[in-house]
């Protein structure tokens, strides 16, 4: 389905208006709406003096009826009204860049906006570091209120210093009300007005962008509302007593959060969903979305049941893909399906649905549940070679790893350190044992990703009206020191640690008795390139452990995560650089030997 377009007579010219919903140009506002069903619309605003009827709009045909108004400018309120065989409805555009509420008027944006931004680059994936954030609790200054895209935007400073260079938002279309996690938008284009609307988006971007922050925003394509829904029913017309033109009509409808799927097979509804997604990339120079919650367009039930796959719902996004790739081919498109799935992240041509990369839950179930075990006896390390090696279609970057997310922390579910010590989560076990967590996340092949307040251990399940508790930087500025730190090798900034940019990994040493285990990452090999990663998963102190290492020389100790600076209770082993010695170990023809602390990880390269 094309968008239609309409040659508008006009006092100045005539003008050619493409697009759909309200438009500004120089002759007025054109606005333009699909609803097949309504005998009339009418356009009623700010304009008109909310006029029922002074502004009919024409039928162009397909469903399609628009209108222009000269007398309309930016910043209109307005709505359509549309004669149904079920009454006079008021309608909310279903392309509304703005409303006033979820309950309220849509709003005639104005698409201009100085951006400064031209000078950013997306950065390479395989130095991105991802920090996932949730606009209103992330950085709260009023009691009561959510946090907005302005007071995000002052802790910028410190995503920057703590090294990401990329940050991941979760959605920010309008919801009702002013607290929710964002999930259940009302108007999928509309900015949440309570977090400042789409002015105070793109400064929140362009802010970013200045900075070398790339910023990857959630999309929900799984489901709409269900509250405060215009969609519903949107030109009176429905079958089963369900969701009309934007939304099945059968059982295909039904998802864990209300019988609101979109209608994948239905071009109109298509194209919506692929204008939603070029929208956040063109006009918020957003620079990668990431799908929520994917197994449910592509199955109704989620469960991977055939008879219930959505196909239309799998050539839809990969549609979306496509068409991101063909325009925006730096523009990382991230998939939330959580099933293991290796044709999510397959390429559109050899039938895949063509995501550039995906969320790796095997990484996060397997590191999280060898943290937690009390006894390290039980430490299972088959789990932690697991989480380094695995990939998907033998690419490195199409997963992303992380312990914690929006998911992992709430309804429920604890953050690590409280997982792994319940009641103690700022204890020394909590704090040493998910520090381990956190060096496997910043030197595994994959795209590394954290969740807010990550950084400085912070315990409280995720919750939308629980602002992140930025006291706790001052407590453990320490550990915030050691994720910095991390990240500086993860992005090879000093350029002594390449390889932790690079495709290529091999476990070298595995002791399940002892729970040490040990990795090769390299680039291209060599000094300032190879590194290794070192992890003792046990309460216990090692002098001279011994090791095969893949290179001859002195291998450096760049990062010690037992170090007093990083925390006072640590036990600061000393470990500051280990020489090869001939001796087969490991299968290797060379040999280091290290120290190694309780709960410890090194990383290790050569000058």
């Amino acid at each position: 389905m094309s968008k239609k377009s309409a040659t508008l007579a006009t006092p100045a010219a005539k003008v050619n208006i493409q697009g759909m919903g309200s438009i500004p140009h120089e002759n007025g506002v054109y606005f333009r709406v699909w609803a097949p069903h309504a005998k009339k619309v009418f356009v009623t605003g700010d304009f008109n003096n909310w006029s029922k009827n002074k502004h009919p709009m024409t039928h162009e045909g397909n469903g399609y009826w628009g209108v222009n108004i000269p007398d309309a400018v930016v910043s209109n309120q307005y709505k359509y009204i549309l004669l149904t065989d079920k009454g006079e409805l008021y309608r909310n555009d279903p392309y509304a860049r703005e409303v006033t509420n979820s309950a309220g008027n849509s709003i005639v944006t104005d698409p201009h906006f100085e951006w400064t931004d031209q000078d950013f680059q997306m950065p390479p994936w395989n130095e991105l570091v991802i920090y996932e954030m949730h606009i209103g609790t992330f950085n709260v200054k009023e009691d009561g209120k959510p946090g907005t895209f302005e007071t995000a935007r002052q802790r910028l400073g410190y995503l920057k210093a703590l090294g990401v260079n990329a940050i991941e938002i979760m959605p920010t279309t309008e919801f009702p009300g002013g607290f929710s996690w964002g999930y259940n938008l009302s108007h999928p284009f509309a900015i949440e007005s309570d977090y400042g609307g789409i002015k105070g988006f793109k400064e929140l971007i362009n802010a970013a962008h200045e900075l070398g922050i790339a910023v990857i925003l959630d999309v929900v394509y799984n489901h709409f509302g269900p509250s405060d829904l215009d969609l519903w029913q949107f030109d009176g017309w429905s079958e089963n007593d369900l969701g009309g033109i934007y939304f099945y009509q059968d059982w295909r409808a039904e998802t864990p959060w209300g019988h609101t799927r979109p209608d994948y097979g239905r071009p109109e509804v298509r194209q919506y969903l692929r204008d939603n997604a070029l929208m956040w990339l063109e006009d918020y120079h957003i620079d990668g979305l990431r799908t929520d919650a994917l197994l449910f367009v592509r199955n109704v039930h989620g469960k991977n049941l055939p008879e219930a796959d959505l196909p239309e719902g799998w050539t839809l996004m990969r549609w979306i893909n496509e068409e991101v790739k063909k325009r925006y081919p730096w523009k990382i498109m991230i998939a939330e399906d959580l099933q293991d799935n290796e044709w999510i992240t397959k390429k559109e041509e050899e039938g895949g649905e063509g995501f550039n990369t995906q969320w790796d839950p095997g990484f996060t179930f397997s590191v999280r549940d060898v943290l937690k075990v009390p006894d390290d006896v039980h430490r299972d390390m088959d789990k932690i070679q697991f989480a380094i090696m695995h990939n998907f279609n033998g690419d490195w970057l199409q997963r992303v790893i992380y312990t914690e997310s929006h998911d992992d922390v709430a309804n429920g579910k604890a953050r690590v350190p409280e997982e792994i010590a319940p009641g103690d989560s700022q204890g020394w076990f909590a704090k040493k044992r998910s520090v381990l967590g956190a060096v496997l996340i910043f030197t595994c092949a994959g795209i590394p990703m954290i969740f807010q307040g990550q950084e400085f251990v912070e315990d409280a399940e995720f919750d939308d009206t629980r602002p992140l508790d930025w006291s706790k930087f001052s407590a453990f500025k320490g550990i915030a020191r050691l994720y910095r730190d991390c990240i500086r090798l993860r992005r090879n900034i000093d350029g002594l640690t390449k390889g932790l940019t690079g495709e290529h990994t091999k476990i070298i040493h595995v002791n399940n008795e002892d729970k040490v285990i040990a990795f090769h990452r390299w680039h291209d090999g060599g000094p300032k390139d190879s590194t290794i990663v070192v992890l003792n998963f046990a309460n216990k102190e090692h002098k001279d452990y011994v090791i095969g290492v893949p290179e001859e020389g002195v291998w450096k100790v760049r990062f010690n995560s037992d170090w007093k600076g990083y925390d006072e209770s640590f036990t600061d082993t000393p470990a500051l650089e280990a020489e090869t010695f001939e001796g087969k170990k490991d299968g290797l023809a060379f040999s280091a030997a290290i120290n190694l602390g309780p709960y410890n990880a090194l990383i290790l390269s050569r000058d």
